[in-house]
């Protein structure tokens, strides 16, 4: 498995932010509000892998006090980031198509609150990709030199 390239999440988020708002023109005004519940559901998948990645760091790097971690658990971790950069890029998109139309009618209450919870939502998961990348570079193994260094 190769590590994420970043160009092709921003790929991702620039295709899916153009096919959002293309779709966004015919069909928003029957489209019920945005929940704002992406926003703290995101920001907590993004503290989670966070840590999993600070945790996943220190015991290949065999910190003291920690135990050596299963290569198979890294492995699925790996998968595991890969997948949710990709998905974070594909909602970012999404969220940023919304940002797009809605920012023409921002002075009607309700596109600007969608608006809003649109902005939040693609930090969130822009958020999100940053954590997925940090896990994916923690499931990394350390260079032998750097090792055999600590």
């Amino acid at each position: 498995m190769k590590p994420s390239n970043p160009g092709v999440l921003v790929g991702l988020v620039v295709v899916f932010a153009i096919l959002t708002w293309g779709m966004l023109k015919q069909v928003y005004h029957t489209l019920p509000a945005l929940p704002w519940t992406a926003i703290p559901t995101l920001l907590i998948l993004a503290i989670g892998e966070g840590y999993t990645g600070v945790l996943t760091r220190a015991r290949i790097a065999r910190k003291e006090g920690t135990r050596p971690v299963e290569p198979l658990a890294v492995a699925r971790l790996a998968a595991l980031a890969k997948a949710t950069a990709n998905a974070g890029a594909v909602f970012a998109g999404i969220f940023g198509g919304f940002v797009i139309h809605t920012l023409a009618m921002i002075d009607v209450p309700d596109p600007r609150q969608d608006a809003f919870i649109a902005g939040g939502s693609f930090v969130a998961c822009v958020l999100l990709i940053c954590a997925a990348l940090f896990l994916e570079f923690a499931c990394r193994v350390p260079d032998k030199t750097k090792r055999d260094e600590e």
